[in-house]
């Protein structure tokens, strides 16, 4: 049988159900073979291809996998943002791309021997968790081998390079078949001493956090829902980590972060002994003052991968090499002591600091916090919802989206590439199609993969999206305001940037558009399309010189260098009573 058949056939086996691409020459047999056993999902532009099968597979929970399928020479360099995005948020990509006949091959003598030919391998490797050139058939262990066994632990994307002569070659299914897959890598696990000591750590404890990170399996939250309230201590989540328990838990205190929930920074700051479960503690996280973070406590880091525990920031007493979801069921089942005190204060501290602060808003518009607050109550408990990965419209919603129980919530913050949104939000979509997705994105992120509104109109996906218009780039805008004096470059309109009138736009495409203001969730034509299953695009009208507050700020240093307060010390500045109420345990 013609091996591009037989791949097709094992990727079934593996739980592939979907494949996002765009068609070409030099991937034409993978492409007419995957069409056999998959709902194929074409594209505009290749990095909605990875994207989208990013998003599925990290939104799914049917075990239902997704890959993306690209040809040679510029599909494969338009996909690599989306190897990147994979790559930093540890998330399970299967790329599959095409190349030129094995006897077209440069190998490294020529610039470019074959039409379209370029080392993929070699671009893709710095990215992926496995980069290879598949110059002969492989058995259907070894295929198995690379693609699930970098799936297995930390996860990462997996790039293979079929040239056409192989996909198309004949093969012998029973030679390919007849070796047995090495059983995958074991993951790091703590033992029963570790977890006893660790509980014994956090019953001693004044003041112990639990941060819960993505890598906290929403399969492990969902089943320490109920225990969660039994541990005894405020959790927090990383904005990976965001779904894992819902805004109302009674031991939910919040997002903390570089661009954070300012409650919740506060609290991570003033425990004595924060838990970092899963997440890998990156600069974000931590703030780029990683040396003022938990500055009177100490830090426990999870991680199953070794590195990151031992990169040197922040400084970590106690960094355990372990699969955190076997932890974290085992560590529910002991005794962690009581902190009733700590939580009374947790809960003051959250009552006490406003999660929406004073930002200005122009008369003419909707306050984006306004409208996150207003559009959190309008949700149902099972809508996916997708606060795009950059900018202004990115950090509103996540300081201020009160996520319920049940939703599921997918971004894609270590790279924070613009134009991001739509294309993951049509893969959860697809991973989704019995429930409501909800895209939230900037018009400048949005701009960057526009093209892919006629994906989600031709799949007739029930996918909402929210445009904050206001004139481009917003984060951007503040940063050349803030720190340059308002000297604009490419940030609007009137700085050269080209957006479109977004009704004429999504009119082309048939979708419909509606512009919305203050106190949208109470008219009847929003809450019609909103309601009414389909695509559908709602613009709402920010001011293009709404401030973005509580956030970081840093300064320039007379070296010309960039420092930054750590987490507590948000700008602005909280009263001088205020401020003495919520850090009580900070010096």
């Amino acid at each position: 049988m013609k091996y591009s058949d037989l791949i097709a056939e094992w990727l079934k086996s593996m739980g592939y159900t979907h494949c996002f691409y765009v068609a070409g020459g030099n991937i034409m047999h993978m492409l007419a073979s995957s069409a056999k056993h998959f709902k194929m999902v074409s594209v505009i532009h290749e990095v909605a291809a990875g994207v989208a099968a990013e998003y599925f597979n990290e939104s799914s929970t049917d075990g239902s996998k997704a890959f993306a399928l690209v040809t040679a020479g510029p599909g494969m360099t338009n996909l690599v943002t989306a190897l990147a995005g994979a790559y930093l948020e540890s998330r399970e990509l299967l790329v599959i791309g095409g190349q030129v006949k094995t006897a077209d091959l440069s190998r490294g003598t020529l610039r470019q021997r074959g039409i379209q030919e370029i080392d993929g391998v070699a671009i893709a490797k710095p990215v992926c968790s496995v980069s290879a050139l598949l110059e002969e058939p492989v058995t259907r262990a070894r295929m198995e081998q690379l693609v699930l066994d970098a799936n297995h632990g930390r996860k990462g994307p997996v790039f293979l390079e079929l040239p056409l002569d192989i996909q198309g070659r004949t093969v012998d299914r029973a030679e390919l078949e007849q070796v047995t897959p090495p059983a995958p890598p074991a993951l790091p696990k703590a033992d029963a001493g570790v977890i006893e000591r660790l509980a014994e750590k956090i019953r001693a404890a004044q003041r112990p956090l639990m941060l819960l990170g993505g890598g906290v399996s929403r399969t492990t939250a969902t089943a320490l829902h109920d225990q969660f309230e039994k541990m005894g201590m405020p959790i927090a989540t990383t904005w990976n980590g965001a779904d894992r328990i819902e805004a109302d838990h009674p031991n939910y205190f919040g997002r903390p972060n570089t661009w954070g929930q300012r409650y919740a920074n506060l609290l991570l700051q003033q425990s004595d002994l924060l838990l970092a479960f899963g997440t890998r503690l990156g600069m974000q996280q931590t703030g780029f003052n990683w040396q003022q973070f938990v500055p009177n406590g100490e830090v426990v880091h999870v991680d199953v991968d070794l590195a990151e525990l031992e990169k040197g920031h922040p400084e970590v007493a106690w960094p355990i090499h372990a699969d955190v979801n076997t932890l974290l069921k085992d560590l529910s089942a002991h005794d962690l002591g009581q902190h009733e005190d700590w939580l009374a204060y947790c809960r003051e501290v959250k009552a006490a600091v406003p999660l929406i602060e004073q930002n200005t808003t122009g008369e003419a518009y909707i306050s984006p916090y306004r409208f996150v607050e207003q559009l959190s109550r309008r949700c149902r408990p099972d809508d996916v919802v997708v606060p795009c990965s950059s900018g202004g419209a990115f950090t509103v919603m996540m300081q201020t989206f009160a996520q319920q129980r049940g939703q599921t919530i997918v971004t894609n913050k270590g790279l924070a590439s613009m134009g991001y949104g739509l294309s993951g939000a049509i893969g959860a979509a697809l991973a989704h199609p019995d429930r409501r997705t909800i895209l939230v994105e900037g018009d400048g992120g949005f701009a960057q993969n526009l093209q892919e509104i006629g994906t989600a109109a031709v799949n007739k996906l029930n996918l909402k999206m929210f445009i904050f218009d206001d004139n481009g780039y917003a984060s951007i805008r503040m940063t050349q305001k803030n720190y340059f004096g308002g000297s604009y470059i490419g940030c609007d309109i009137k700085s050269g940037l080209g957006l479109p009138d977004w009704e004429v736009l999504f009119k082309a495409w048939g979708v419909p558009a509606l512009r919305i203001g203050k106190d949208f969730d109470q008219h009847d034509d929003f809450a019609q399309l909103f309601d009414t299953d389909g695509p559908a695009a709602f613009i709402v009208s920010i001011d293009p010189e709404q401030s973005y507050f509580p956030k970081i700020m840093s300064r320039v240093t007379a070296s010309g260098t960039m420092e930054s307060n750590p987490l507590h010390q948000m700008s602005p500045a909280l009263e001088d009573e205020l401020q003495r109420a919520t850090m009580r345990y900070l010096d």
